[in-house]
């Protein structure tokens, strides 16, 4: 179910917005804060005093609890808006108004601004947790001040602020009972941001100067000038170095991966060349084996041959061979007796004549 309840517009009080029963308030962030009127209070809701246990216990819808925060929120930061969300939720129905110092009263009291009081206002009116701006905030808050802006409570952190010649602005609001205290931020402050900038300001002019602001407008001399842009193009080239450098041990580390794969894949194929040679020609190889079974094969063909069958061919005379002219028959009567190389062959070779021409007759 959806309720009804008024939050900032020109008034605290006026507007309508929806009201959830079990989230709480649904805020709506479309515009940026609004500015408060320099005559008087908008508010026109019956205003008497209140006490903080009061305001804790919860007021009416129409009777937000009106609390006051002034500063000069230059280079507005973390901090300050830390400090405006604790303002804000100091009570279940709060509106928060926040007062912003001119640059004529800062500049006297406090000293020079980085950021313009325009500039300031605007910061603070795009802040969630503020409900009003109201320019041109007093230095010291009076009685009439708090009046004319119905003012219940003034929201600041609790360390006695010292200035114009006062050890504690806000010891009257104190004494009051008017005061609520809220917690810094720690790490973190303008004057933090000031001296960061004031210590590297080399750097952040030879950036500016890259970027192209004129040396007039950073209020920089020639001299420092020319060294800021000298500067920069030593940091080109040595950026220019650095990422050769990054290129080049990138390239390294390729190549010492590749190498490392290649050789594993070396010792791989290494070892399975050897474990196959070994494998053949070991002591126990296959290549062993096969000489022995070959070994034994001719040496049982040599110790027993086979004999040739008795059924064969018989062997034809190779075309290459002329034949040999036939012998002389036995029985030629022309034919002439060797002589005989010993006187018994030359005895038996008589003989074997004579034999034979009695035959013949």
């Amino acid at each position: 179910m959806v309720k009804q309840r008024r939050i900032r517009t020109h008034s605290c009080c006026t507007a309508v917005a929806p009201f959830c029963c079990k989230r709480g308030p649904l805020k709506t962030l479309t515009e940026p804060a609004i500015f408060a009127r320099e005559t008087s209070c908008e508010c026109r809701a019956p205003h008497e005093k209140l006490t903080i246990a009061q305001a804790r216990r919860g007021t009416p819808v129409d009777r937000p609890v009106r609390v006051y925060a002034d500063g000069i929120f230059d280079l507005f930061h973390s901090g300050h808006a830390r400090a405006l969300m604790q303002a804000k939720n100091l009570f279940p129905n709060t509106y928060l108004i926040v007062g912003v110092c001119s640059d004529e009263l800062t500049h006297k009291y406090k000293g020079f601004t980085v950021m313009t009081e325009t500039e300031r206002y605007e910061a603070l009116r795009h802040c969630r947790y503020v409900d009003e701006i109201l320019r041109d905030a007093p230095w010291t808050l009076t009685p009439e001040f708090l009046e004319k802006h119905k003012i219940d409570f003034v929201a600041h952190d609790d360390i006695p602020y010292s200035s114009a010649g006062s050890e504690d602005v806000y010891k009257h609001i104190k004494e009051a009972g008017m005061f609520v205290p809220t917690q810094r931020t720690e790490g973190i402050s303008t004057s933090d941001l000031i001296t960061r900038i004031v210590r590297d300001y080399d750097v952040y002019a030879r950036r500016n100067l890259q970027r192209g602001y004129t040396a007039k407008e950073l209020n920089v001399s020639y001299i420092n000038e020319k060294k800021y842009r000298l500067q920069n193009q030593v940091d080109r080239m040595k950026e220019k170095v650095r990422t050769v450098e990054e290129k080049s041990k990138h390239f390294v580390y390729r190549v010492e991966e590749k190498s490392a794969d290649l050789i594993q894949k070396w010792e791989e194929k290494s070892r399975e060349f050897i474990g196959n040679f070994l494998e053949l020609f070991g002591p126990d190889g296959t290549w062993k084996q096969v000489f022995q079974e070959r070994s034994g094969r001719m040496l049982s063909y040599a110790l027993s041959p086979r004999e040739s069958p008795c059924n064969s061919p018989p062997r034809e005379l190779s075309p290459l061979r002329s034949p040999s002219p036939p012998s002389p028959p036995a029985r030629w009567h022309n034919a002439r007796p060797s002589p005989p190389t010993s006187p018994k062959g030359a005895s038996a070779s008589m003989s074997s004549m004579s034999e034979g021409d009695e035959d013949e007759k």
